[in-house]
């Protein structure tokens, strides 16, 4: 039991440890200037070790060594963030948040700009340092609406620069081919405020041109994979990657890219920066304008003068860029193929061949994209600048480019390499300078350090005379021809005698038969290691030439981003002034660069690549050896052991060395740094070992700080031990004392058991006998008791039975005297009874026939409408159910009772009616009169309501010429058709009745035809058949019966005439004529013509036909 429990507290006591030291549980060595021995094969080693163990951050001092795992590790979650947030920077094993953490705390607590440079190769993961240095920052900084608006607009902004700026490699899925210099800006309290981002150098030959395995930009990739149908139809592009020239076809797919998903991504980051939708457009036409550019082609054209010129081959592509940025084509078309050369006031326009038109399209491509990058750059700016004018602390994070030795290396890499230089340069200056300042501020002598100062490689570069950029520049100025090998030759000439340049070619006689140096190339020792560099191309790029031709017809797109891409293209600003170089240019940024740097105080992250392959588990110690040198890691571990290679503050310093001096341990009452005074001594460390600050001890070598760790593992192990020899003896006590506390309490249990049984038992024994005697004496009782109640119930029942037979004896006495008395009043009744019937007999005899008739005739009706009520019929009109009659005699009381019942129920029905049903029910009512048993379509018309309005003329705009022309209400508005009085054809019309007219209209365009007063109207004529035919018969002499009657045809025949006939009524106070003929006359004009209705089969199925026989007959065959 007392081993389980020891164990049970041993495994808590080690789940509660905490760790205080990056020394604890340490795999291989955290800081690498701990490492013993130290050398190239020692130092990588470390590393593997750490990698194995997915220890993928080594620090040197406050240096960060971050070695690209190639997969997810569960160090980045939030919990790791605040398991970091505010702690000592050796506290934790080596992390990027403790980094990122002692760099915001300086920031904020200290007031002091920081800088965090992140340099590496191609695809060590410089990016993903960037992305989770600012995660870091954005988790631990305060809350609040618009401080996480501004962190998410930080954050947001990578997507979009990453998009448009980084590339697949051969190395990296997600190079950066950019350098980008952040400042994020910081309130008092450490809340960001903004920020503002630099790009250095856009690799943007990419654009034209992609190594193999390689690809261009993700964005071109991305807007084919993830936009719109809609949206590429707007962009005039097509989803297949093969139909443009400038996208590489081998690599255009890669494995985990979800490009799609990538773009949606790119425009939800575009929208949280701030970037408006039609900027968004603007900016994606002018990369389906770039990415369509590639398209254009050239073929060669003799002209008379015996000169080449190039002409486009297909000018579909080149129209539909134009009509993407809205430029004239014959203006672009001609950039294209001239070229205008501005002396002075002297113009000379020269043609270009196709090999100088490829160039001018290429160039064009290249400065389009790169200036559309600078200005994303700017528009991001523009949102996530600092909005208050408050004092700002800044922090700085450099993602740039590694230092790259390729197998072909030309002017990007030379510029590349150009930039590490100063980098390393400013590294090894400011990590001597942070060295002095803390020994000075400690108190501790400083002595000189010997290391290797490029300043001589960064010179050999910049030098403003014989720099290889100033010369570069020279020659790219020079009048006459200028190549590539004029530009070496002057190289060879200048820097011949310069320790860290080669060539085949100089006076120096060392490398005349070095066979490893093209007569083509130069080369360069730098603190990485020799690169060799081929000299073409650099003048070209160098120069970055754009004919002004082109600029111009840029100026002059109707495109406003693209008009504000090229503001040099506006003629009233022509400047004829050379533009400058893109030496020059990236020689100001990086010196603008290393100014800032220097007033912040920085914070390095050196990444590494473990292998080519991209895979994880895998560590190429030949690829990570070769990093080591060009990074110049052992060379920083050697400037950081110079002096001390260990310090620490004398408070941790004493607390986690206590336990190895008596005197110090377990509380040390007095100063920290006396105590480790008196600790040093008692261990008998030499002093020569050691020296002691104003708040730090310093530690020479690493052997003796790993001595003292030997020794603090063996106390702690001898303390251990001691622990739990005590924890044991304590257990064992406290296991005896309770057993024997145990043992006293089972004792007085048992005892006091042992007496509650005895007692029990006696208890129960006298509680049988008091029974036994309570039972005898109960029954003993009971019998007595029962004996007592059978005496009494003895002498009730004789008492019982004696007043029995009293009673019946007394009751017989009672009913014979009661039926003595009952036979004499019945006698006395009977009696009376025959005295009264002979004195009325006399009287009945006169009346009793007609009272016996009256009342049996009272019963019979009374009975006859009883039964009548029960009987009645429903109160619908239209049921004629009745009761028959039960009599003879009610035959004519029946009927009138049938009437009375049909007119009451009539008249009910007749009040549930609203004005308007009453209106429809006399107009149908008046239709029954008119056309029942007289026209065969009256049948079918008796369910159909009349609507009046069949035509909407209020609300349709198109009959509002027709609404506006007639004022009175209208009461029935149909499409009828009208007979044309020549050959009996139908015109549709539209027939409108009013309170006073009868107008005729133009169906389509709505105009009035003809307009007959109802008081002119004086018959309507129609047949008795199943057409919709009739005449209205106009009066002679009338203005409207000039052109003669009206022969017209409608389904809505009975509904017209009826409303036709009312109307007439009510306002001519005179019935209209109702004619029902199969054959009427008609007056057409000055002739009357007889229309005549026959029967026949008709080719139309069941619609009427008319036609014309002579000048005198009109047939209308009706089926």
């Amino acid at each position: 039991m007392g081993r389980l429990h020891l164990g049970m507290n041993a495994d808590k006591m080690a789940k509660m440890e905490v760790k205080t030291s990056l020394l604890d549980d340490m795999i291989g060595v955290g800081d690498m200037v701990l490492l013993e021995p130290l050398d190239e094969d020692s130092f990588i080693n470390n590393l593997k070790k750490r990698f194995d163990h997915n220890e993928v951050y080594t620090y040197i001092g406050s240096v960060v060594i971050s070695i690209n795992p190639y997969r997810s590790l569960p160090i980045y979650t939030p919990e790791k963030v605040e398991e970091y947030r505010n702690r000592n920077f050796y506290e934790l094993s080596p992390h990027i948040f403790a980094l990122s953490d002692e760099a915001y705390r300086s920031l904020r607590d200290q007031d002091k700009d920081q800088c965090i440079l992140i340099t590496g190769e191609s695809g060590a993961g410089k990016t993903e340092a960037s992305k989770l240095v600012m995660s870091y920052v954005a988790a631990v900084c305060g809350k609040g609406a618009e401080v996480n608006q501004v962190k998410e607009q930080l954050l947001q902004s990578n997507p979009v620069l990453e998009a448009f700026g980084n590339a697949k490699t051969m190395r990296n899925d997600n190079s950066s081919r950019f350098g980008k210099y952040m400042d994020i800006e910081f309130d008092f309290k450490g809340d960001p405020l903004g920020g503002v981002i630099s790009n250095y150098l856009l690799e943007k030959s990419r654009v034209v041109k992609q190594p193999r395995g390689e690809r261009n930009f993700h964005i071109f990739y991305q807007i084919l994979s993830g936009a719109s149908e809609e949206f590429l139809c707007k962009l005039k592009l097509e989803r297949d990657f093969s139909r443009y020239n400038y996208l590489g076809l081998d690599s255009a797919r890669v494995n985990g890219v979800d490009d799609a998903a990538n773009f949606r991504t790119v425009r939800n980051a575009m929208q949280i920066v701030g970037f408006m939708d039609h900027e968004t457009q603007s900016v994606f036409e002018v990369v389906a304008a770039v990415l369509k550019l590639g398209n254009i082609e050239f073929k060669p054209e003799s002209r008379a003068n015996g000169l080449d010129e190039s002409k486009i081959k297909d000018k579909n592509e080149l129209k539909e860029i134009c009509e993407l940025t809205g430029i004239d084509q014959s203006v672009l078309e001609r950039a294209f193929s001239f070229r205008t050369v501005e002396a002075k006031q002297e113009k000379v326009s020269t043609t270009l061949n196709v090999a100088q038109a490829y160039y001018a399209r290429d160039a064009l491509a290249k400065n389009l994209y790169s200036r559309l990058f600078s200005w994303l750059v700017t528009r991001i700016n523009e949102s996530i600048k600092a909005q208050t004018k408050v004092r700002k602390k800044v922090m700085g994070v450099l993602d740039i480019y590694g230092f790259e030795i390729f197998e072909d290396n030309s002017f990007e890499q030379f510029i590349i390499n150009y930039c590490n230089e100063k980098l390393q340069q400013i590294f090894i200056e400011l990590t001597l300078k942070e060295e002095q300042e803390e020994y000075i501020r400690e108190g501790i002598e400083w002595t000189h350090i010997e290391y290797f100062n490029n300043a001589i490689i960064c010179d050999l570069i910049e030098n403003n005379q014989t720099g290889i950029l100033a010369m570069l520049d020279e020659e790219c100025l020079r009048p006459g021809t200028v190549t590539d090998d004029t530009f070496l030759e002057k190289l060879n000439q200048v820097c011949a005698t310069h320790q860290h340049f080669e060539s085949r070619m100089s006076k120096c006689s060392r490398f005349l038969n070095d066979t490893s140096l093209p007569h083509s190339c130069f080369r360069i020792q730098h603190y990485a290691g020799k690169v060799m560099y081929q000299v073409e191309g650099f003048v070209d790029k160098n120069n970055d030439l754009l004919y002004r031709d082109l600029s111009q017809a840029m100026w002059k797109a109707n495109h406003s981003l693209i008009k504000a891409l090229f503001p040099e293209g506006n003629p009233a600003k022509i400047n004829l002034k050379r533009p400058p170089t893109a030496g020059s240019q990236f020689k100001a940024s990086v010196a603008t660069l290393m100014k800032n740097l220097q007033t912040k105080n920085p914070n390095y992250i050196r990444c590494i690549k473990p292998n080519d392959k991209k895979a994880a588990h895998i560590f190429n110690e030949a690829l990570v050896c070769h990093q080591i040198r060009y990074l110049g890691l052992l060379e920083n571990v050697r400037v950081r052991r110079a002096g001390y290679a260990f310090r620490q503050p004398y408070e941790p310093c004493l607390e986690r060395y206590k336990m190895l001096c008596k005197q110090t341990w377990p509380h040390w009452r007095g100063p920290a740094r006396a105590g480790v005074e008196v600790l040093f001594n008692e261990l008998r460390i030499p002093e020569e070992e050691f020296s002691f600050g104003r708040s730090k001890i310093f530690i020479r070598n690493p052997r003796t700080l790993f001595k003292l760790e030997d020794l603090r593992k063996q106390r702690l192990e001898d303390l251990a031990t001691l622990i739990g020899k005590i924890y044991r003896g304590w257990k064992c006590r406290t296991h005896f004392l309770l057993m024997k506390k145990c043992q006293v309490v089972i004792a007085s249990w048992y005892r006091r058991y042992s007496q509650q049984k005895k007692y029990q038992k006696i208890k129960s024994s006298t509680i049988t006998v008091q029974s036994y005697i309570r039972g005898w004496k109960a029954r003993k009782q009971l019998r007595e008791l029962k004996h007592l109640k059978r005496c009494n119930e003895a002498a009730t029942v004789i008492a019982a039975y004696w007043h029995g037979t009293q009673a019946r004896r007394e009751l017989k006495r009672l009913k014979e005297e009661a039926r003595r008395k009952h036979a004499v009043a019945v006698i006395w009744a009977y009696w009376l009874g025959l005295k009264v019937r002979r004195e009325y007999r006399k009287f009945f005899r006169a009346n009793a026939g007609r009272k016996i008739y009256e009342f049996t005739l009272q019963r019979i009706m009374q009975k006859y409408f009883l039964e009548m009520k029960n009987k009645m019929p429903s109160l619908s009109p239209i049921d004629k159910n009745w009761p028959a009659r039960p009599y003879l005699f009610l035959e004519s009381t029946h009927k009138e009772l049938k009437r009375i019942f049909h007119l009451w129920r009539c008249k009910k029905y007749r009040d549930q009616f609203t004005d308007q049903q009453k209106l429809i029910y006399e107009e149908k009512l008046e239709a029954s009169e008119l056309f029942k048993d007289k026209k065969a379509l009256y049948p079918a018309s008796v369910g159909q309501p009349f609507q009046g309005a069949y035509l909407e003329i209020s609300e349709n705009p198109k009959y509002k010429k027709l609404k506006d022309a007639v004022d009175e209400k209208i009461i029935i508005a149909e499409v009828v058709n009208k007979i044309n009085r020549a050959n009996g054809k139908a015109a549709s019309r539209i027939f409108l009745l009013t309170k006073n007219n009868v107008l005729l209209a133009d169906q389509k365009s709505g105009t009035i035809k003809s307009e007959v007063p109802l008081g002119d109207v004086t018959k309507v004529s129609m047949s008795s058949q199943n057409d919709g035919f009739f005449a209205v018969h106009l009066k002679e002499g009338s203005e409207a019966a000039s052109k003669g009657d009206f022969l017209l045809s409608s389904d809505h025949l009975i509904e017209m005439a009826t409303k036709l006939y009312r109307t007439t009524l009510s306002q001519t106070k005179q019935k209209l004529n109702i004619e029902i003929s199969d054959e009427f006359l008609v007056q057409f004009k000055q002739d009357k013509v007889c229309v005549k209705f026959i029967q026949g089969s008709q080719k139309n199925g069941n619609i009427p036909t008319c036609k014309r026989k002579n000048n005198r007959l009109l047939e209308v065959a009706v089926p």
